[in-house]
């Protein structure tokens, strides 16, 4: 029998935000219940939460109502990207052909804004080219400028696109991609995530099919947070991302179209065809 991966906690609590971010205690105990957590779990997390300032609470035990402080506070970022991964699966963002590249010389005495860039830059499925240089085959000015903004450094920022570019003696697309993100590993890694719940069954009752695709979505985050989420003119071909994310979709797409559901589920389902 297939193990189930556990959930974290604060993913499920957050998991069951509402449209408009609020957490209802009862939903969230009940399919916490479902996943094995306990209530004295949740109540902590919870009330982590609030003592983090990212919630305030109103009323009491299953009746209170977890209201977030800003529009972020609920975010879950393991799946801020899959709506743009839907539309790359759908060919509605191919490869405008330009490396995205960004530079930047931030002084030592902001190391913490630096580190967070940086960090920042390889979420955004950056790779470093060489110390303070770093590339995306998608267009990320627009988020880059905003981070940078956000930390105070844009000042210091370099941001150009170019078709040619060569490192470590490689210009050739497909090599270059291999050469800065770890194409291999990644396909590998999602070839055994569509392998492991392409024979799992459906389930039934509510509370434990938003679990199921709780439980998806924590091992497919775990990948996609190392994904770069390269256009498929990058990629080898049938690159099986795109069936996990078949796979993910699916499993979302069978609880109950709720525009008030759960975050997780309004976070993985795909939009709606334009008609």
């Amino acid at each position: 029998m297939l193990k189930e991966p556990s959930i974290p906690t604060r993913v499920l609590v957050l998991g069951m935000a509402r449209a408009d971010g609020t957490l209802h205690a009862r939903e969230v105990h009940n399919v916490a219940a479902a996943a094995g957590l306990s209530d004295q779990q949740v109540r902590l997390c919870l009330r982590r939460l609030v003592d983090e300032g990212r919630y305030t609470r109103q009323g009491r035990g299953r009746a209170a109502v977890f209201t977030p402080t800003t529009d972020d506070s609920g975010r879950l970022p393991a799946v801020e990207f899959v709506q743009f991964a839907y539309d790359q699966d759908a060919g509605l963002e191919p490869w405008d052909g330009h490396w995205h590249l960004v530079g930047f010389n931030v002084p030592e005495a902001q190391r913490p804004s630096r580190d967070a860039f940086r960090d920042r830059l390889v979420f955004l499925g950056g790779a470093a080219v060489h110390g303070g240089l770093y590339v995306s085959a998608n267009r990320w000015t627009d988020l880059v400028l905003a981070e940078a903004r956000r930390l105070d450094i844009a000042h210091t920022l370099t941001v150009i696109a170019t078709t040619d570019l060569t490192v470590a003696g490689t210009s050739e697309p497909h090599e270059l991609a291999a050469h800065l993100w770890p194409i291999e590993r990644l396909g590998a890694d999602y070839t055994a995530f569509v392998e492991r719940w392409d024979a799992h069954g459906a389930a039934t009752d509510p509370s434990h099919a938003v679990v199921q695709v709780l439980r998806l979505a924590t091992e497919f985050a775990a990948i996609i947070e190392r994904d770069p989420l390269l256009p498929a003119e990058l990629l080898p071909q049938p690159w099986p991302g795109t069936k996990a994310r078949a796979l993910l979709r699916y499993d979302s797409d069978l609880l109950p179209a709720d525009d008030d559901g759960p975050a997780i589920v309004r976070a993985l389902r795909a939009p709606a065809p334009i008609s």
